[in-house]
């Protein structure tokens, strides 16, 4: 007679990254529990798979000190097995063996079925498209294309995840159906370059005849725009936004910098007049449109002057949204042949002072929304107040419209109307009207 019955493990997935790695955790959790796996999403398990970012230093310090960490849990008996996946295991797996070898298993980012397998799991095609979402009920990640065919110089995500690989529009529209059947309102679209959705699938840039297809699922609301590339951006997809309620008036639109001897060494196939023609451009077709960029700054060969350049145009732009980092030197990408040579301290000035910029302007450009109403999705409450978002913000990274819950109570997960009473920097205060 048994007396001992077999231990059920329970599979504890962890993120770290970007939003293209929380989508890449959902569909690995959407296959476990179709294999009735026991699965949650950084909560306690005895299982532990680590999907880790690669990206930049800040990053991959942070993967690997997640990974030491639950290691040492393995070590003191808290866990069974610590398994790791995702762009630093890509990159890395053969220095991470070896430093690290107490891992149970190294996987890349297109070993999903050999993942599972060591999970006592099966890849089950069936499952395109299916997957269980992390994010708020209201909105979810909708990966659109994996991997990227531009040669940018300091990048090392093509090393990571290969070259570009478009979705089909039809697995797409699937997959927005499902994500709508279980509530989800917002699609944020994301690939390492929406521009070039398509183009080895369909030999055109199809992002403006995918929208087409996504405006038509029902209970979808807002469609949401991450991740384009300037150069060869479809403008079809301008008129796109400008004529359907659903595509969200945003963009994002990495930009990386504005002088030309560094656009040229960065490799990003355009210029200082074409990027400023380019954004004047999205201003005149879609006027509303709220454009969010990313800077890198101190990269090699970074000058005073270009610094200078830099900032000038951002003061000229005003653009609704920027976020900056520092530049961090990747081994085997073209840029780590050129020499480091903007110190640290001083990458960190100059991001400081062009923050300084984006959020005097951001306020300006707030103070513009007193009196007005929006629609706004409510993600969350939080403290005292609900906390909401217009269409010109994604979420966690842009502003946040706070409504008072001690005064109004909303619903989260739908959507209200909510008049700006008050702006800050980077936040509304709000009330809801009819």
């Amino acid at each position: 007679m048994r007396t001992k019955s077999l231990k059920k493990n329970k599979i504890n997935v962890v993120t770290l990254g970007c939003s293209k790695n929380i989508y890449d955790s959902e569909v690995l959790m959407g296959q476990l529990k179709a294999n009735n796996k026991e699965v949650v999403h950084e909560q306690e398990g005895n299982v532990v798979v680590i999907n880790t970012c690669g990206f930049i230093d800040n990053a991959k310090e942070q993967s690997v000190n997640t990974i030491l960490d639950f290691v040492q849990r393995k070590q003191e008996g808290l866990v069974d097995k610590v398994f790791v996946t995702g762009c630093l295991s890509e990159r890395y797996k053969p220095d991470l063996q070896t430093e690290i070898p107490d891992v149970d298993q190294y996987f890349g980012t297109t070993e999903l079925p050999s993942l599972l397998k060591a999970l006592g799991a099966d890849y089950k095609h069936e499952l395109i498209g299916e997957r269980l979402t992390t994010t708020p009920k209201n909105y979810a990640f909708l990966k659109i294309a994996e991997g990227c065919d531009r040669p940018c110089s300091f990048c090392a995500i093509p090393l990571m995840r290969g070259g570009h690989k478009s979705t089909p529009i039809e697995n797409l529209k699937k997959e927005a159906e499902n994500l709508a059947k279980e509530g989800v309102k917002e699609l944020i679209l994301i690939a390492q370059d929406l521009t070039y959705y398509g183009l080895d699938l369909y030999k055109k840039r199809a992002l403006a005849d995918l929208l087409k297809e996504l405006v038509k699922v029902e209970g979808i609301e807002w469609i949401r725009l991450h991740y384009a590339f300037p150069t060869g951006f479809p403008l079809d997809v301008l008129e796109v936004i400008k004529n359907e309620p659903k595509v969200c008036n945003y963009l994002d639109i990495p930009l990386q910098h504005i002088s030309d001897d560094l656009l040229k060494s960065m490799r990003r196939g355009t210029t200082h007049k074409k990027t400023t023609d380019l954004i004047y451009k999205f201003r005149e077709i879609v006027p509303e449109m709220a454009i969010r960029t990313t800077l890198i700054i101190g990269y090699p060969g970074e000058t005073e002057a270009h610094f200078q350049e830099l900032k000038e145009w951002v003061k000229e732009m005003r653009f609704e949204r920027l976020g900056c980092f520092t530049y961090s030197h990747e081994e085997n990408t073209h840029a780590y042949n050129l020499e480091d040579d903007v110190p640290e301290e001083v990458k960190q000035e100059r991001a400081n002072e062009i923050m300084e910029i984006q959020s005097q302007i951001s306020w300006e450009l707030n103070q513009q929304k007193i009196g007005k109403t929006f629609k706004c999705v409510i993600d969350r409450k939080e403290g005292n107040y609900f906390v909401g978002r217009t269409e010109f913000d994604s979420p966690d990274v842009d502003n946040e419209v706070l409504i008072d819950a001690e005064k109004f109570y909303l619903k989260t997960g739908e959507f209200a109307n909510i008049k700006i009473n008050e702006a800050a920097d980077f936040d509304l205060y709000g009330e809801p009207v009819n």
